[in-house]
């Protein structure tokens, strides 16, 4: 579940919406010409920040990107969603107020924010799942379907509960068709990714050793993926796999 590169996404949200979508609050409190302001996309990633950008800070075991609000807004960030104790230090003066954004867990806030995107858009969803092969699968059907439909896939490999939400933010109303990798590594991490997803058409590549840590049995990992194909119309897997042929009958 790798994700490089770019981690800046198109999207398109003002402020008030965005504290209603997640019930987030400001603790300086916000203005009528707060609430009207526009974002240009959702960025993760600091380096990437530009002028009307949302940014998101992430909390870890080993980081914690809360450290790069400051920078943030001082590259042109309009908002940043933070944990709900964070309080900005003191910054250089700027032009307009910088507006921060509290929320009980920003991962959570980030996938809820993804989630109401997706649902702008009625058109049919590919999801890919599976412990090997996700991305080429993806590439392959890119290339057959994009000389008759405009789509929108993931990126690279972006499958985990960060790339999933990047993934979906990049949709357009142009697009036609989106297909879309979902990897996990642990129980309870699928019922998130099929949210955001809503897949139409499910995919299941392989099952195999990859991420055994995370599961008490193959068959628990098996039925764990296949959360993310409960409300498909199809799914297509191949009934050489013992484990999912009896998971899905």
């Amino acid at each position: 579940m790798r994700e490089h590169g770019q981690r800046g996404v198109m999207a398109l949200f003002t402020v008030e919406e965005i504290c209603e979508v997640l019930s987030a609050k400001s603790p300086t409190g916000l203005s009528p010409q707060d609430l009207k302001q526009r974002i240009r996309r959702v960025v993760t990633d600091s380096r990437l920040v530009r002028k009307g950008d949302l940014f998101i800070a992430f909390q870890g075991d080993r980081f914690d990107a809360h450290t790069f609000v400051p920078k943030v807004f001082a590259q042109g960030a309009v908002c940043a969603i933070v944990q709900e104790d964070y309080r900005l230090p003191p910054m250089k003066p700027r032009t307009g107020t910088p507006i921060i954004l509290g929320v009980r867990d920003t991962l959570e806030a980030f996938q809820r924010l993804a989630t109401h995107y997706r649902n702008r858009f009625p058109i049919p969803v590919i999801a890919i799942t599976g412990s090997n092969g996700k991305t080429i699968v993806k590439e392959w059907l890119y290339q057959l379907l994009s000389t008759e439909k405009n789509i929108v896939k993931s990126p690279k490999s972006y499958n985990s509960q960060i790339g999933v939400p990047i993934s979906v933010l990049n949709m357009v109303k142009e697009n036609e068709l989106a297909i879309f990798e979902a990897g996990i590594s642990s129980k309870n991490e699928m019922q998130n990714l099929q949210q955001i997803i809503q897949p139409t058409i499910g995919i299941f590549t392989t099952i195999g050793t990859a991420h055994d840590a995370g599961f008490s049995s193959l068959e628990e990992k098996v039925k764990e993926k296949l959360e993310l194909f409960k409300n498909c119309k199809k799914v297509i897997y191949s009934s050489t796999y013992k484990e999912i042929r009896e998971q899905i009958k």
